[in-house]
């Protein structure tokens, strides 16, 4: 006799793996949407964002080729300060400008000395040059004395008052040296060239008192042989070894040496101008 179903049972629901197959759809198009959104990066953005990240944490460069390429690791360079401008207080300006006009009033005395020697100078007996330390004048002995002796000869009185003429209008102390060669000489007023070379200096002093120089800012020196300009073993050296040089000095000091990385504003010629010629 065949069983009778019970009363309520649930009829089976066949249909149940819809379900699951409906979400396993549903995450599987969500995949595709994430993988297609990750597909569309911009791919120039993503190349510099990845060279630079390579570049800084690895020291290596990626060409447009995809290709490595090692870069040597990059010293650091010093940071380079900008010099500081030092600005000059009213004293320093008022400084600089009296020495500006001793640079001028020395540069032009030059040049006249150089005018009213010029018939000695193109001899080249006669040579005149500019320097930090002032003007220096040459004059061969020969121009001057005579052999062995310390008075001045009738030819060197004019070139001598001349220059005496230009110096009388300044104030720059003005130092006379008497030099020699290196050949001995002893007679009663000389002794030796010591006493030759200082009564040579001491001639040319008492000339530019004479022409009207101030006697406080005159010296005169006598060096013998030992500051030569040429050899004594042949006639010429010591042809000019034989001279009376005459220096104006120059009574403005040099500018003050700036600090390292610091330079002045406006600072225009630091020593006088520089031999002409």
């Amino acid at each position: 006799m065949a069983r009778r179903k019970r009363h309520g049972e649930e009829h089976e629901n066949h249909e149940r793996w819809l379900v699951s197959y409906a979400d396993f759809i549903t995450l599987l198009f969500a995949f595709f949407v994430v993988m297609y959104s990750l597909s569309s990066v911009n791919e120039g953005k993503y190349r510099i964002l990845a060279n630079s990240l390579v570049s800084a944490f690895r020291s290596v460069d990626i060409n447009q080729s995809a290709q490595q390429i090692v870069l040597p690791p990059v010293a650091a360079q010093p940071v380079m300060q900008p010099p500081t401008v030092l600005t000059r207080t009213p004293e320093e300006q008022a400084a600089e400008a009296r020495r500006q006009a001793q640079v001028r009033l020395m540069h032009s005395m030059a040049e006249q000395i150089r005018r009213v020697l010029e018939p000695l100078a193109a001899s080249g007996q006669v040579s005149v040059s500019e320097g930090a330390y002032g003007i220096t004048v040459e004059i061969n002995a020969s121009v001057l004395f005579s052999p062995g002796e310390s008075a001045l000869g009738p030819s060197a009185a004019a070139p001598l008052t001349a220059v005496a003429a230009v110096l009388a209008e300044a104030d720059f102390p003005i130092r006379v040296e008497g030099h020699t060669d290196s050949t001995p000489i002893n007679t009663f007023r000389f002794p030796s060239n010591w006493e030759l070379s200082s009564a040579r200096a001491s001639s040319v002093v008492r000339l530019f008192i004479d022409t009207g120089v101030a006697p406080a800012r005159l010296t005169a020196a006598g060096y013998s042989d030992q500051r030569p300009l040429a050899s004594n073993d042949t006639e010429e050296g010591r042809g000019r070894n034989r001279r009376v040089t005459i220096l104006i000095e120059s009574m403005f000091p040099e500018p003050e040496p700036t600090e390292p990385g610091r330079i002045r504003a406006r600072d225009p010629m630091l020593s006088i101008l520089p031999p002409a010629g």
